[in-house]
């Protein structure tokens, strides 16, 4: 069994997982789509570069994360309707997004979250070198936020989808009663938080790209991370926060009520009472971390293999 993935080329998640796959199962991959059994599109928004002829004649598998229906327009149903007609099967990483796709489509939906390399994401104890080596200050109440924030080439308006204006009142309301909060972000197109913040008089550290090393290290200086998107397909940082023991509270998104216990998953009404849970979180998440995680997926392109 030969599977090509597609990618993204976009520095994000499914271009690490296309990465890590090629390296965990050099058997089982194949960077020609032509020498294919399996194609899978875990980048599906670039699914028209691959040859058409190969999506017709291998069997594909198509990952969607989520559906933001407030923005899902009639091209957007248009292009979902064409390329269904090539998918023999769908991936999505949680029961959330499997409902939204239920109302597309009627082929066979397998549903797991990516799985998480604890030999990149780890617990590191003892952090206080590490945090004054990355210039925080023994004062600061480290609050994280590693995602983008802005639309497109839109660097003004908020990525409502992932809740930064969301964000941005949680921690004024926690800064007005601990001014040491501290806000550290990552990621490209930060410019609505950052904006926010310094008009907020709010201290903040930006990093703007950094590799899984340094990722690893912030990750393990926190000690709060917040999610708060309104729509979310993972987020995958929920479950590299849950394989850090790095404290997490979560809008009710996608993979957030299968890894984190109800008491750290909030709404806007009552998010002053959101309470993380590390180990609760961690162990739920050890399942997906490899090989276990990865296997789950080489069961099942083993049986759409069979199939």
């Amino acid at each position: 069994m030969k599977i090509y993935i597609n990618s993204a080329k976009e520095n994000w998640i499914v271009d690490r997982i296309k990465k890590e796959w090629k390296k965990s199962n050099p058997y089982s991959y194949t960077k020609f789509s032509s020498r294919a059994d399996i194609v899978w599109l875990v980048a599906p928004w670039t699914w028209k570069k691959v040859n058409i002829e190969i999506l017709r004649s291998k069997k594909v598998i198509c990952s969607i994360y989520h559906i933001d229906e407030d923005k899902f327009t009639t091209d957007d149903l248009n292009d979902f309707k064409d390329r269904d007609g090539y998918i023999d099967f769908y991936h999505t990483i949680s029961i959330k997004s499997k409902i939204q796709l239920q109302k597309l489509t009627t082929k066979p939906i397998f549903i797991s979250p990516f799985w998480v390399n604890q030999k990149i994401f780890f617990d590191i104890p003892n952090t206080q070198n590490l945090s004054k080596k990355l210039g925080f200050s023994p004062d600061d109440y480290l609050i994280g936020s590693f995602q983008r924030d802005t639309e497109g080439s839109d660097l003004k308006s908020p990525k409502l989808s992932k809740g930064p204006d969301r964000f941005i009142e949680i921690v004024e309301h926690y800064h007005k009663l601990n001014p040491n909060i501290a806000v550290v972000l990552t990621g490209k197109r930060r410019n609505y938080v950052i904006t926010q913040l310094k008009a907020k008089k709010i201290k903040f550290y930006y990093f703007e790209m950094v590799d899984f090393t340094k990722l690893n290290q912030l990750y393990n200086c926190l000690d709060l991370y917040i999610v708060s998107s309104r729509f979310e397909g993972g987020p995958q940082a929920i479950l590299e926060c849950a394989i850090t023991n790095t404290p997490v509270i979560s809008t009710d998104v996608g993979v957030a009520s299968e890894i984190l216990p109800k008491e750290s998953i909030y709404n806007m009404e009552t998010f002053y009472k959101a309470k993380p849970n590390t180990t609760q979180a961690y162990q739920n998440v050890t399942k997906l971390t490899l090989p276990e995680g990865m296997d789950t997926f080489l069961k099942y392109f083993e049986e759409v293999y069979e199939s």
